[in-house]
């Protein structure tokens, strides 16, 4: 009898298994890639209800970061300023602008302003503010300055979120937190740098922080035994 299928034919179940397993793990691979907060969250920036020019106010003006949000340094918050601090200066400048008449309107009715929030972690991640710019004590004090979660805000007509706040790079600073550390005095300041004597102090400051979850201070050699420490417990950040 004739043979009716090739004998190409018999390695139909393997190609089929192989090309599934490949278009798997490509599946796989670009919700990896393009749905990480990478791609999905880098680069937001929504219209705010009042255009209100970070550039202008932190670039010319030089208003304190720590002005408007008054809890960064005490509360788990940073906070949105209310519109007593806007109208603290509107009072008496750009009485009449438009731009500003939804905030007027904010003054007189005593209704807040719906300002879009741009960075927000999940709920079931706890993030403090107050123990991020502020670490370590007495002289090994330092704190994370606000451009490096934020970028240089002072540039910014308007603001958008420029790093991606996802779990691995808060683990990538937690791991080596020296770079990002700076004196307490400049956490405001933008386009700060560490100077020879700062960078060594960085690494002294560092070696004494565990924050949660910080792989290089999680197994340690004592005494010749690797040992491994709870500093990489992930109650740290999801309690």
């Amino acid at each position: 009898m004739a043979q009716i299928f090739p004998r190409w034919s018999n390695q139909t179940p393997r190609l089929i298994t192989l090309g599934a397993l490949a278009g798997l793990g490509a599946t796989v691979f670009a919700l990896y890639w393009w749905a990480s907060p990478y791609h999905t969250d880098v680069g937001y920036a929504p219209k705010q209800p009042v255009p209100y020019s970070h550039e202008l106010h932190v670039s010319e003006l030089k208003l304190d970061c720590r002005y408007c949000h008054v809890g960064v340094e005490q509360g788990p918050h940073a906070g949105v300023p209310p519109t007593q601090t806007c109208m603290n200066c509107h009072q008496q400048v750009k009485t009449e602008s438009e731009k500003l008449k939804l905030v007027r309107e904010s003054w007189a009715t005593d209704k807040s302003i719906e300002w879009v929030r741009i960075h927000k972690l999940p709920d079931f991640a706890y993030f403090n503010h107050s123990a991020h710019v502020g670490v370590g004590f007495g002289e090994n004090r330092a704190a994370i300055g606000c451009e490096t979660c934020h970028g240089r805000i002072d540039t910014m007509e308007v603001v958008r979120q420029v790093e991606p706040l996802s779990m691995s790079w808060c683990l990538d600073c937690h791991s080596n937190p020296a770079q990002n550390l700076r004196p307490v005095e400049h956490i405001t300041t933008m386009g700060w740098s560490a100077d020879m004597a700062w960078q060594e102090k960085q690494k002294q400051i560092a070696a004494t922080l565990n924050p949660p979850g910080s792989l290089s201070q999680a197994q340690r050699w004592v005494d010749g035994e690797l040992k491994t420490y709870a500093t990489a417990s992930c109650s740290g950040c999801h309690r």
